[in-house]
């Protein structure tokens, strides 16, 4: 059995070799090739294209693509995987993919083609919790206004919440999306003594905290709303102008997420109109964030440059953790 890896920037060929060690184990000869890209910044804004405008809106080079029909099973990270690649590999019979999403995979050929797609769950989700209350407490606590205007000069100590300043303890951190990341965001919060209430209609299993039926309901009683869903036709622009009014004053909004889930001028808007106290945001519509945003021009809002998923540990561990979903679950490795 034959294995084709695309390595990128994130997951350089030696990482990936060594996190597919586990499937040379297993007899199967691994071949591993590179998605080039200048620097992280043209991968990013190929991998966004992918993200927003599906598999087939980027199309890989044919130097990566050679005897692809002698391979039973390819893995990438954000390689796009469209239909050009499937129909191509006619000895492919399983797709593996080293994320969460499986944007980048065109599920209609590979079904038609009864080819299997593997993601890999959760394989971030502490790089992104993590990453999620920081972005709470640097919005609450002025921590990127205070060091930009240290940087500049200034001893700033009046910002747009200064009369509302809270500590985490005793307020309501509402969360929405309750998957691994949203999971991890509600004990990290617990740990500041936050009361913590989730909406996600999908969710059926046990939790120490609240769930509640219908969105309106966190976002009128929470603090700090934080988004955690994924970015299908039914989320997008799932939050709107009018979700925002709902919200408490003296609330923040974070999103770590994927921009399509909110209507982004609509929550420019909130914020100019101050409906909300403050916002969080490290996905964006247009990346990298052009000098032009209105983000850029507002004092109640903490920008960052789509950083959330990107530690040297998650993308370290995510072959492996692939790998070890693929020799437990799929029928090439339990007949």
């Amino acid at each position: 059995m034959k294995c084709l890896a695309f390595a990128d920037l994130f997951i350089p060929k030696e990482m990936m070799q060594a996190g597919l060690k586990k499937l040379e184990n297993q007899g199967v000869e691994v071949t591993v090739r590179e998605w080039t890209h200048k620097n992280i910044e043209a991968l990013q804004e190929d991998n966004l294209a992918v993200e927003q405008g599906g598999s087939e809106v980027i199309s890989l080079p044919d130097s990566l693509l050679g005897d692809i029909d002698t391979f039973d099973i390819i893995i990438t990270q954000f390689a796009p995987i469209n239909e050009k690649v499937l129909r191509a590999a006619t000895n492919l019979k399983l797709v593996g993919v080293l994320r969460g999403g499986t944007e980048n995979i065109n599920h209609n050929v590979a079904n038609d083609l009864n080819i299997s797609v593997f993601n890999t769950p959760g394989r971030n989700a502490r790089s992104v919790a993590e990453f999620a209350v920081g972005l709470i407490l640097s919005e609450i606590r002025n921590i990127t206004r205070a060091h930009t205007a240290l940087r500049n000069g200034h001893w700033r100590k009046n910002f747009p919440n200064s009369e509302t300043i809270p500590e985490l303890g005793g307020r309501t951190a509402g969360i929405i999306g309750y998957g691994n990341i949203g999971q991890l965001v509600g004990r990290f919060l617990a740990a500041f003594d936050m009361n913590v209430v989730f909406y996600d209609p999908y969710f059926k299993g046990e939790t120490n905290f609240q769930q509640v039926d219908k969105l309106d309901t966190l976002l009128e009683t929470a603090d700090v709303v934080t988004l955690h869903g994924r970015l299908t036709e039914d989320t997008k622009h799932m939050i709107r102008y009018e979700h925002f009014e709902k919200m408490k004053k003296t609330a923040i909004f974070v999103n770590s997420a994927r921009s399509g889930l909110v209507n982004e001028q609509d929550l420019i808007q909130a914020l100019q109109k101050k409906e909300i106290m403050g916002a969080a945001i490290d996905t964006f519509d247009d990346e990298p964030l052009p000098l032009s945003s209105p983000f850029l021009q507002l004092d109640n809002v903490t920008v960052t440059t789509h950083l959330a998923g990107s530690t040297n540990d998650a993308f370290k561990n995510t072959p492996d953790l692939l790998v070890t979903r693929l020799l437990k679950e799929s029928d090439l490795f339990n007949h």
